[in-house]
């Protein structure tokens, strides 16, 4: 019998974003080394950052994204782990997993080790269903099927964009439920996988996240966030609103729930609350302004959807604060750079292929 290699090594990058040495990466070796890394450094370009040896990587710091970008690195946030959709932007596979670097391996209840890689391949290679829920969860799963009712014509589902994972340990909760739950642990292990149905919004987590780049990749576009910014914490956030309502208009899945990883550290909620400060506020305004977005018929690329978007983004949400015309210009320039950078792409592997440069 043949072995089994690594589900799509060649079609798939990991994308970390840190300020600190990776050594949180040996314990996932056996999961991710056969993978090529994307590592955008955040804060301090000089700051020499450490990676286990064994595993192919390309890594990025501040002067990196500001020579590559030029004036158009002002998209990208600062001293935040916004920094990552960099990372998103330089890839030239199909497919992105982005973890964060306090993530560990979790267990599911019997104690075996979680592949969470593995779990958002099969997610992502599985369709949705985000037009008629189905009450076994994900029909595509062993041992699961479409319940009685359920319509036939909508049993094929749509392509799944993002897959979601959740976390064990330390819950992704706001300041203000971290201040009174200090201690909370979330222990509880759900095994099961859904598509979020159309018209509903999530809470994105950017921590243990995967997705289809070339489906979904132009609006996995992570805001304006941390440094010279008025607000934080929310990146992961806007990014799935943004994609959320995307998918929805030209019928793509997200799922969310299986693979959990292990949170292992709790962010101070003490500045936590001074990130989130306003987008505490601004939130009960945003979501009301994603519920309730229509972009045209004649938006069929992602592309054209997230232009519509910054549009309204800047018409309609700028009443709240100046920053949302800043965050609006920074979507812009986000799709500018992104079309930039994969045509350079594009131009590489054609020379590649036509045999005009080496291999």
């Amino acid at each position: 019998m043949a072995v089994r290699g690594p589900l799509l090594k060649d079609e798939l990058d990991i994308v970390i974003p840190t300020i600190r040495d990776l050594a949180f990466l040996e314990q996932w070796r056996p999961y991710l080394s056969p993978y090529h890394l994307i590592i955008v450094q955040d804060g301090d370009p000089t700051k020499k950052i450490t990676v286990p040896e064994g595993y192919d990587y390309e890594l990025y710091n501040r002067n990196d994204i500001n020579r590559i970008l030029g004036p158009k690195a002002s998209c990208i946030s600062f001293k935040d782990s916004a920094c990552r959709c960099f990372g998103f932007m330089m890839s030239k596979k199909k497919y992105i997993f982005t973890i964060d670097d306090d993530c560990w391996v979790a267990k599911d209840p019997s104690g075996h080790e979680i592949n969470a890689l593995e779990q958002h391949i099969t997610n992502l290679l599985s369709p949705s269903t985000p037009f008629f829920f189905n009450t076994l969860y994900d029909p595509y799963r062993a041992g699961a099927d479409f319940v009685r009712g359920y319509p036939f014509s909508l049993r094929e589902g749509v392509p799944t964009a993002i897959s979601h994972g959740l976390w064990l340990n330390v819950p992704d909760y706001d300041a203000p439920t971290q201040l009174v739950k200090p201690a909370e642990k979330n222990t509880r292990f759900v095994d099961a996988v859904m598509t979020i149905p159309k018209g509903s919004l999530f809470p994105m987590c950017g921590m243990n996240l995967a997705f289809d780049r070339e489906m979904i990749g132009p609006a996995m576009y992570f805001g304006l966030m941390g440094d010279g910014q008025p607000i934080g914490r929310y990146d992961d956030m806007w990014a799935g609103w943004c994609c959320k309502v995307i998918c929805d208009h030209l019928g793509m899945g997200v799922k969310t729930g299986l693979p959990y990883i292990h949170h292992s550290k709790a962010s101070n909620p003490f500045v936590n609350l001074k990130k989130e400060y306003k987008g505490i506020f601004w939130q009960e305004e945003i979501i009301p302004f994603f519920q309730q977005v229509k972009l045209p018929k004649e938006a069929v690329t992602v592309e054209q959807c997230y232009i519509e978007l910054s549009k309204q983004v800047g018409e309609k949400l700028n009443s709240i604060d100046p920053y949302f015309t800043k965050l609006s210009e920074a979507m812009v320039t986000w799709i500018e750079a992104w079309t930039e950078i994969n045509a350079a792409h594009k131009k590489g592997a054609e020379a590649v292929s036509n045999g005009t440069v080496s291999k």
